[in-house]
C-alpha cells in the first residue's frame, strides 16, 4: 500500500503547499476534497464496487447519468471562464466532465475486455469510437477542447493495449488526419484555432494568445535548481502566470521549488503511474486489468497536457493536474480512480 500512497502523498502535499502561498481559501477546500477523496479510498476497501461497476446496467447508467449531466450544463450551466462546463450546487460547482472521464475508462474496460480477441474488426472499432465521440462533441460544445481530447487519449489508448494491429493504428491516424480540415473549420472555436497559431508562432502575440505560455515559460527558465522559494515566485504571487492554481500550476511549483521540485513531482507522478501499471499486471480479471490501464492512461494524457502547455511543447488546452491543481471534482475524480486501483490490489 505504501508503494501506492508514497507517490500520491508527494503529489497532494506539493499541491496544497503551492496553493497554501497563493490563497488560504483555496487552500482550505482543496484540504477538504483531499480529505473526501481519503473517505473513498477507505470506503471502497471495505466494500466490493464490482456488484455495481462490473455489471454493464450500472457501468451504462453511470454512462448515462455523467452524458446527462454534461448536456446538463451545457443548457443551464453557469458561464465560468467562458465556458459551460459546471453544475451549481449551492456554494460549490460541479464538472460532469470529470465523471465522465470515469465512465469511460469502466465502459472501455468492459467492453475491450469481452473482446480484446477481435478488437481488429471495424464493426468494434466504430463502435467504441461513438462512446467517446457522443461526450466529445458535447465537451466541444462546452467549450471544453481539453476534455474532449483526453475522451480521444482514453479511446485510442484502449485500442493500442487491446492489441490493435499497427496496420489499422495507421489507416485510424490517416482518418483522423483526412478530417483535420473538417475539425478546424467547423468544430474549433476562433480561440483553439488562435492557440494553434500562437503555438506554431510564439514569438507573435506576446500580450494575446501566447501571454500565459509566455509567463509559463518565464517563471519556469527563471526558477533556477531551487527555485525562488515559498511564496516568492515573482510570475505567480505578482499574477502574471494565469490560472497558477489550475492549468498552469506546475509552472508555479517549478518557479518556487525550482527544477528540482519539478522533477520530484514528475518522478512522484511517474512512480504512480508505474504502481497502478503493476497492479494491473497482477489483477486476476481482464476486466480490473483494463482499468488499471485506463487509469493509467488517463492521468498521463492529463499530465502530458497539462506540463506540455506550461512548457510551450504544445498549444494551451486548459487541463488540470492531477492532484496537483484545484478543483474538487478534479480532485474527487481522481480519488475514486486510486481508490478502485487500491481495491483491485486488495483483492489481487
Amino acid at each position: 500500500m505504501l508503494a501506492l500512497f508514497l507517490p500520491l502523498g508527494v503529489l497532494v502535499a506539493a499541491g496544497l503547499v503551492i496553493l497554501s502561498a497563493l490563497s488560504f481559501h483555496l487552500f482550505l477546500l482543496q484540504s477538504l476534497w483531499v480529505f473526501l477523496g481519503a473517505l473513498l479510498v477507505a470506503f471502497f476497501w471495505y466494500v466490493d464496487w464490482r456488484a455495481v461497476f462490473n455489471a454493464r446496467w450500472g457501468i451504462w447508467l453511470f454512462y448515462g447519468v455523467a452524458l446527462a449531466l454534461m448536456l446538463f450544463a451545457y443548457l443551464h450551466g453557469p458561464v465560468i471562464r467562458n465556458t459551460r462546463s459546471w453544475i451549481s450546487l449551492g456554494p460549490f460547482t460541479v464538472q460532469p466532465v470529470e465523471f465522465m472521464k470515469i465512465a469511460l475508462i469502466f465502459l472501455y474496460a468492459n467492453y475491450f475486455s469481452r473482446r480484446h480477441l477481435a478488437v481488429a474488426r471495424w464493426q468494434n472499432i466504430f463502435t467504441s469510437f461513438f462512446f467517446f465521440a457522443v461526450p466529445a462533441a458535447v465537451a466541444v460544445r462546452l467549450p471544453d477542447l481539453g476534455s474532449a481530447v483526453i475522451f480521444f487519449g482514453i479511446w485510442f489508448g484502449f485500442l493500442l493495449l487491446s492489441g490493435l494491429p499497427l496496420r489499422r493504428v495507421m489507416v485510424a491516424l490517416l482518418v483522423f488526419g483526412l478530417a483535420a480540415g473538417f475539425i478546424w473549420v467547423y468544430v474549433l472555436k476562433d480561440y483553439h484555432r488562435a492557440r494553434i497559431i500562437g503555438f506554431l508562432y510564439p514569438q507573435e502575440s506576446v500580450l494575446g494568445v501566447n501571454y500565459s505560455t509566455i509567463q509559463a515559460k518565464i517563471a519556469i527558465g527563471s526558477a533556477g535548481l531551487t527555485g525562488k522559494g515559498y511564496g516568492q515566485g515573482t510570475q505567480t504571487e505578482l499574477g502574471f502566470l494565469s490560472e497558477p492554481t489550475e492549468d498552469f500550476i506546475f509552472a508555479g511549483i517549478v518557479e518556487e521549488w525550482g527544477i528540482a521540485g519539478g522533477f520530484v513531482v514528475l518522478g512522484a507522478f511517474l512512480f504512480l503511474i508505474v504502481r497502478i501499471l503493476m497492479i494491473g499486471a497482477l489483477a486476476d480479471e481482464n476486466f480490473e486489468k483494463f482499468i488499471c490501464l485506463g487509469a493509467a492512461m488517463m492521468l498521463g494524457v492529463q499530465v502530458f497536457l497539462n506540463a506540455g502547455s506550461a512548457t510551450g511543447l504544445i498549444p494551451v488546452v486548459g487541463v488540470t493536474f492531477p492532484f496537483l491543481s484545484y478543483g474538487g471534482s478534479s480532485m474527487l475524480a481522481d480519488f475514486f480512480l486510486v481508490a478502485v486501483v487500491n481495491s483491485i490490489r486488495k483483492r489481487s
